[in-house]
């Protein structure tokens, strides 16, 4: 563990912290009922709340990004950089689903205490993670507005996603080498280090943010440029940290290697592909999804598609709950199964599911309360079209997404154990058969946007009840074996 008597974990400690107090608190009263143990609820919250931090920074940036050049440039400017997201969201699927590889197999290991093992999985995820980005890199730099021109025919919009893409691609192996960085300590039960780095690299984000956009006037460009700074900046601060083993400040990291250490090991490279192959798969079903579900949105007109891009958004601040559960469950999952003990990895799996669930619902609350308001905040026309389109989309997602609370736990100790295939299913079948097909009948029937309303369910009730459904089955105790760490050590 991470000691707590270095400057700015203290202050951290010190400052008021509601998220830890909200999710502790459900923690508690659920214990109080008998659906949780206190000491396992006060070892999720640990490492939870770092997470979610780090997702509410991640989203806002994004968001105050999307409410900047709405405000400075106009709803094309929001349209362009959406249609640029699933190009820009390339970078998450391969380096969050080669991460999925990492933090299964650092748990693992520093659950059986085998912490010379943790520097090769690290290095080889990501070697495997920049051999697989540089190629997207280039493809998405040399033809920007080609490929912003297969979602629309919105001259404006092509021209400003495709000025955005171009600069944006540079960053997407910095962007998969900090998930690989930060899913490794998460892994060696240390969220509060990553929190502070990608956390702070957000808030960074954002005032470049601000003066490249407001101050130089560079627009959609300006943000391009900010955040390919802010992911560079992380890389190398989580780089020095695994090679010196500590940082100014944050103290000593849990775990430390050599970077001049061996990259290309065969066997660790198969244990993360195999791993990380259905991971890579079921993100790339929400990435490959939103190409024709951009396009189907397109057909409701320009300010649909403002709203929508809007209203994933706020989803993706609402979900931010997830972020933190999903890695918990893989860490402390994958911890108990390093330790062999497959009963308390299972516990581990549902108790945190019932307090991801109702701390996802409590936040739901809020925003589908505030949903008028937050729409607003996006434009610079409070009687524009877009709004009361926002809002009612803003209102959707608040209520699928509490379903997320099952799927995305469930999920994430699935990947703890290596069995990764059925959360990839489970998101196959709520996009391309529920939220697509909704998506396209609301664009060219009666349907209308209800179609689009109703979408936001298909993509969190399935993976809920398939997810739940298999970790429940209980075979992916036996999956788990074949990653568990033996007593042959590899030095590092």
């Amino acid at each position: 563990m991470v000691s707590g008597d270095h400057p700015l974990r203290e202050l951290l400690s010190r400052l008021p912290n509601p998220v830890h107090r909200l999710i502790l608190g459900i923690g508690l009263l659920l214990a109080r009922v008998g659906l949780a143990d206190e000491g396992r609820v006060r070892r999720t919250t640990d490492l939870a709340w770092p997470r979610i931090l780090t997702g509410v920074a991640r989203k806002s940036k994004t968001a105050v990004d999307i409410a900047m050049v709405g405000i400075a440039v106009g709803p094309a400017a929001i349209a362009g950089i959406g249609f640029a997201g699933p190009f820009w969201g390339l970078a998450f699927t391969v380096g969050g689903g080669l991460a999925t590889g990492t933090i299964a197999l650092v748990s693992q290991r520093y659950g059986a205490e085998a912490f010379d093992r943790i520097g090769q999985a690290v290095r080889t995820s990501a070697l495997l993670v920049v051999a697989t980005t540089l190629p997207l890199t280039a493809a998405l730099f040399a033809f920007p507005t080609e490929l912003i021109g297969l979602l629309t025919d919105d001259a404006r919009a092509i021209d400003l996603g495709g000025a955005y893409l171009r600069i944006v691609a540079l960053g997407i192996p910095f962007a998969g080498l900090n998930l690989v960085g930060g899913r490794a300590l998460i892994g060696a039960d240390d969220a509060r280090t990553p929190m502070l780095i990608r956390g702070g690299g957000a808030v960074a984000n954002i005032g470049i943010n601000a003066a490249l956009i407001f101050g130089a006037g560079m627009g959609v460009v300006g943000a391009a440029v900010g955040t390919v700074a802010s992911n560079v900046l992380v890389t190398a601060v989580f780089g020095l940290g695994f090679a010196v083993g500590r940082l100014p400040g944050l103290g000593p990291f849990p775990v430390s290697f050599s970077l001049r250490g061996r990259y290309v090991d065969t066997a660790t490279i198969r244990d993360v592909v195999r791993i990380s192959i259905p991971a890579v798969g079921r993100r790339s079903v929400w990435t490959g999804a939103r190409f024709p579900l951009l396009a189907f949105v397109a057909l409701f007109g320009s300010h649909v598609v403002a709203a929508y891009v809007i209203s994933r958004q706020v989803w993706g601040l609402i979900n931010t709950p997830g972020w933190g559960f999903a890695l918990a469950a893989s860490s402390l999952v994958g911890q108990s199964l390093g330790e062999n003990d497959e009963g308390l990895a299972e516990a581990y799996g549902h108790e945190i599911m019932r307090i991801s669930v109702v701390t996802y619902a409590v936040g739901a609350a809020v925003v589908f309360l505030l949903a008028d308001p937050i729409a607003v905040q996006f434009v610079d026309d409070p009687t524009s079209e877009t709004v009361p389109v926002t809002a009612a989309l803003v209102r959707a997602a608040a209520v699928a997404v509490i379903a997320r609370g099952v799927g995305g736990t469930y999920a994430g100790a699935l990947d703890a154990t290596g069995d990764t295939r059925w959360p990839f299913y489970s998101r196959v079948a709520g996009m391309f058969g529920v939220a697509l097909p909704l998506t396209y009948l609301g664009a060219t029937t009666t349907l209308g946007l209800w179609g689009l309303y109703v979408s936001y369910f298909g993509q969190s009730i399935v993976p809920a009840v398939v997810n739940r459904h298999r970790f429940s089955t209980g075979r992916w105790k036996a999956i788990s074996r074949r990653y568990r760490p033996d007593s042959t050590a590899v030095n590092d």
